[in-house]
């Protein structure tokens, strides 16, 4: 019988491959970064995948493939859409919270990317700094997939285009008035009217504006769609006859420290009746969620006939699902 030794062994060694090869690397790590094709294409794919699930009509294009969920924040609706996402597209999604694996014990993230690239087909990363995400993209050779940064939530803004053009029927055109804190849900829905044509007004106080360079490209890029970018200090303006009324928490996960501050300053920027009686008469009202309600949003108004955050929560869902089969592969057939 041969030997089996190590030196018989190491004879005939075995290359190292990474699963990625077979494919061109792409991430998602902002809207703007997204073609006018790209934004269509995912559009269509939610709604066709959002049809089949309702008619019971299995779509597993992805069996065989896993999807990598590392987390430094909280999540419900990001961890479970895409958790649900992946299973019911056949695949399966591992949640590896940060403080569990061997980044917390000072293994650097370079490391972590490149061998999680060698388990994995794809990655979604939620953390606090978008330099952060960005070093993931640098150093995985998987598709790495923003689930939130401080800077924008690309995923959340391209399911609320997907419930405003059910909701609306368009896009182009559609006055979409953001109320509150300039945080990065509003940075993301600016990229988005900016790439479809949809109008954005963003009613926030001073020192609470969306980020500068974002504004700045959106309308430079506003241009070429005929997308309005404004923002403006003043709640009664921006609402005035919006097709959307659109909020988010006022103390974001990181923030509260500063919460007696952005209370005070944020107070008359509540999106209740008042703002609701300003807009046009069949203004849908969107939340990302979580809500504090009596805070950012009156009750009656999250709660009142013409919101839509239950349906704008559950496309997120479908949306994710469109983002996983155009960024692991797949078809929606």
């Amino acid at each position: 019988m041969p030997s089996l030794g190590i030196s018989s062994i190491n004879r005939h060694p075995t290359p190292s491959v990474s699963r990625s090869v077979a494919r061109p690397k792409k991430d998602l790590l902002t809207v703007a970064s997204l073609s006018t094709r790209q934004l269509t294409r995912l559009l269509q794919k939610a709604h066709a995948l959002k049809k089949k699930l309702q008619s019971g009509r299995p779509s597993r294009p992805l069996i065989g493939k896993t999807l990598g969920l590392i987390f430094e924040k909280p999540s419900t609706r990001t961890r479970v859409s895409f958790e649900a996402g992946m299973n019911q597209l056949g695949g399966q999604a591992l949640f590896l919270a940060a403080e569990k694996i061997q980044l917390s014990r000072g293994e650097s993230l370079a490391d972590t990317a490149q061998v999680l690239s060698r388990y994995l087909d794809g990655l979604v990363i939620r953390t606090f700094d978008q330099t952060t995400l960005e070093a993931w993209a640098k150093h995985a050779t998987i598709p790495v997939i923003n689930g939130l940064t401080d800077l924008c939530h690309p995923c959340q803004a391209l399911a609320d285009l997907l419930t405003i053009s059910e909701k609306k029927g368009r896009l182009k055109g559609i006055k979409l008035a953001y109320i509150g804190d300039g945080n990065n849900i509003a940075n993301s829905l600016i990229e988005a009217a900016a790439k479809t044509g949809m109008h954005i007004t963003v009613g926030c106080p001073s020192g609470y504006e969306p980020d500068q360079k974002i504004v700045n490209w959106a309308q430079e890029a506003s241009s070429e769609t005929g997308s309005r970018i404004e923002v403006t200090q003043d709640p009664l303006v921006a609402a005035k006859e919006a097709d959307v009324l659109y909020t988010d928490v006022w103390i974001s996960m990181g923030q509260e420290r500063e919460q007696k501050r952005r209370l005070k300053a944020l107070t008359p920027y509540q999106l209740n009746e008042r703002l609701l009686q300003i807009a046009k008469s069949g203004a849908v009202v969107m939340h990302c969620l979580p809500a504090h309600r009596g805070e950012e949003i009156s009750e009656s108004v999250l709660d009142g006939a013409q919101s839509v955050i239950l349906d704008q929560a559950e496309n997120r869902l479908h949306m994710q699902k469109a983002i996983l089969i155009d960024w692991l592969g797949g078809s929606t057939s």
